[in-house]
């Protein structure tokens, strides 16, 4: 895996007078979540339906057979294409946090930055935490 610099790619985006603190990115890789569970076999069941259909649909008239291929390629992208395209979106994500900012740069063909800025608390709602030693 090549080495990309996560400071330098958000630098622009960091108002005078702020510094990055921390930069990374999202886990990396083919990711499995919970919805998968029921995704996957239904997906699977989706493609083999499209691809029995298609051949069917080929058996009478191959024009008719036709009208199946979108069918087939949405089944294929659902069961296997949207791992990569995620794992791929995933990998062109970067993280940036500064002083006062969260910055973060994603997407696949065009790059996208959104900028989530802390609002200080008052005084009164502010949170203090004091450590102290238990023996």
């Amino acid at each position: 895996m090549k080495y990309r610099d996560f400071k330098s790619e958000l630098k622009r985006h960091v108002p005078e007078g702020e510094s990055i603190v921390w930069t990374g990115q999202p886990k990396q890789g083919i990711i499995f979540r919970t919805a998968d569970v029921f995704l996957i076999p239904f997906s699977l069941l989706w493609l083999g339906f499209a691809i029995f259909w298609m051949y069917m649909a080929g058996q009478t008239s191959p024009m008719f057979a036709l009208f199946g291929v979108p069918f087939v390629l949405f089944g294929l992208f659902f069961a296997f294409g949207r791992f990569v395209v995620d794992s791929k979106y995933r990998e062109s994500s970067v993280y940036g946090l500064t002083e006062n900012r969260i910055i973060i740069k994603s997407g696949l063909r065009k790059k996208e930055i959104r900028i989530l800025t802390f609002i200080p608390l008052p005084t009164l709602y502010s949170l203090r935490i004091t450590m102290e030693r238990v023996y």
